[in-house]
């Protein structure tokens, strides 16, 4: 395992390396994921190749059509492009540390976890980023009011598909890789209810902000205007971040029921 770890740590520098170089993480972001990175290798190559998986297709689809994806969204959500060590570390997070208990805790049930935490990030990212795209106006998942594009807690039909295809993803990623049938059921089953536990704690929480100058609503502290932005409604340290992760944490959550059950 050591020799496998040393061998992880090496390939997660050279793909962070690559991925700096085009613009698919910031510096710091490439740091974190050199960290993640190394433990999943150290867990075995199925845990790295389901991360691997999570971010070229994540990488892909934020790459398709982004121009047009920032001209909807740019002045609404706090970050956008390459990601940083927080974004890696919100969707990484959960994940790494069931291959990391794996390792000192040997239990099949972390693969459960593992698969149910990865997917619901799998899903949850191809659904805002294909999402964003619909030509159906977003709805508040609570009020089903319409809401802007890239507005949290907003979601569109195409968006709840590419939800559950990327579930399905994950799902056949993890019977390619040999893992219990039983977890396969468990990134479809966490992979949605992650995605949907995002939305609902981005509509009901998730810091929520209004630009007084450009008279917009925003998840940003600083506008693209320059003006410091109010906060109208959620929690004020509850940002995007945040509730990617505990998003990812329901996904977990599921796949360990899954594993119970």
């Amino acid at each position: 395992m050591t020799a496998r770890a040393a061998l992880g740590f090496l390939l997660a520098c050279a793909i962070s390396y690559a991925a700096v170089r085009s613009r698919a993480l910031t510096r710091d972001g490439a740091v974190a994921a050199v960290v993640v990175g190394t433990i999943c290798v150290a867990a075995g190559w199925s845990w790295a190749g389901l991360l691997v998986l999570f971010f070229v297709t994540s990488s892909a689809l934020s790459r398709m059509r982004a121009a047009a994806r920032e001209r909807l969204t740019e002045s609404i959500v706090s970050r956008g492009g390459a990601r940083d060590a927080h974004q890696v570390f919100a969707n990484g997070a959960v994940f790494t540390i069931a291959a990391l208990m794996s390792i000192l805790v040997p239990w099949s049930g972390w693969l459960f976890v593992g698969a149910g935490a990865i997917a619901a990030a799998t899903a949850d990212t191809w659904s805002s980023e294909v999402g964003t795209l619909s030509s159906t106006s977003p709805r508040l998942i609570t009020s089903w009011r319409s809401v802007p594009a890239g507005t949290s807690g907003a979601v569109t039909p195409l968006g709840l598909v590419a939800s559950l295809a990327g579930a399905l993803c994950i799902a056949v990623a993890v019977i390619a890789f040999r893992w219990p049938s039983g977890a396969a059921i468990a990134a479809v089953a966490g992979g949605v209810a992650g995605s949907l536990a995002d939305s609902l704690t981005g509509a009901l929480w998730q810091a929520r902000r209004h630009c007084p100058s450009c008279a917009l609503d925003t998840e940003r502290r600083i506008h693209l205007c320059g003006t410091t932005t109010r906060l109208t409604g959620g929690i004020s340290w509850l940002d995007n971040d945040a509730v990617n992760l505990l998003g990812s944490a329901a996904g977990a959550a599921v796949g360990l029921l899954a594993f119970i059950a």
